[in-house]
């Protein structure tokens, strides 16, 4: 664990090969920086709060 909310440093690799965009039921890719799974096909970026990824395209971000 990386702070003291026990966010996770990174992402597990297995729950990448089973989340799909909910939107577009495309691959996301991991943004480490931002904590958050980016479906380009949609554009769109899911949070991750404290560990838990956020797969709801209302709460999700819109990329340019």
């Amino acid at each position: 664990m990386s702070d003291a909310f026990h966010t996770p440093a990174a992402v597990d690799p297995r729950l990448l090969e089973v989340l799909v965009c909910p939107a577009t039921r495309g691959r996301l890719s991991y943004d480490r920086e931002r904590q958050e799974l980016v479906s380009k096909g949609a554009k769109l970026a899911y949070p991750i709060r404290d560990g838990v990824p956020i797969m709801l395209p209302e709460e999700a971000r819109r990329l340019d």
